[in-house]
């Protein structure tokens, strides 16, 4: 018979809710950074786009027109991918970082698991 510990029952689930709330402390930062960030790149992309205008307004001809139209392209299309390959970091650490504090319980659970699977032997042909 087994009996059921309540202690170690509820030092289980404060555990268990300590972990589920500082994951979601901890994605809510990173995403909160992720905003920060995106809001940044957003804001200086308009200036940016802003500066573009006002010097393309000015241009005398349409060599110089030109030449600004592609320096600013190629300037904006960098600072995208450039944008794009830190949003993707930040992404992908907020995913490690969430789940951290599973990574200990699953892998114990999985090893427990695997501890108490019976042994199929495999049929014969």
């Amino acid at each position: 018979m087994v009996m059921l510990n309540f202690d170690d029952v509820n030092r289980k689930n404060k555990e268990a809710m300590d972990t589920v709330l500082k994951s979601y402390s901890e994605t809510a930062k990173g995403f909160q950074a992720i905003a920060a960030e995106a809001v940044d790149y957003s804001k200086k992309s308009f200036q940016d786009t802003v500066t573009h205008f006002e010097s393309l307004s000015g241009a005398r001809s349409f060599e110089a027109a030109f030449e600004l139209q592609t320096n600013y392209v190629k300037t904006a299309y960098e600072n995208f991918v450039s944008e794009a390959t830190k949003l993707g970091e930040m992404y992908s650490d907020l995913a490690k970082s969430a789940y951290k504090p599973y990574e200990a319980p699953v892998a114990a659970a999985a090893a427990k698991a695997m501890k108490t699977a019976p042994v199929v032997a495999p049929a014969a042909a």
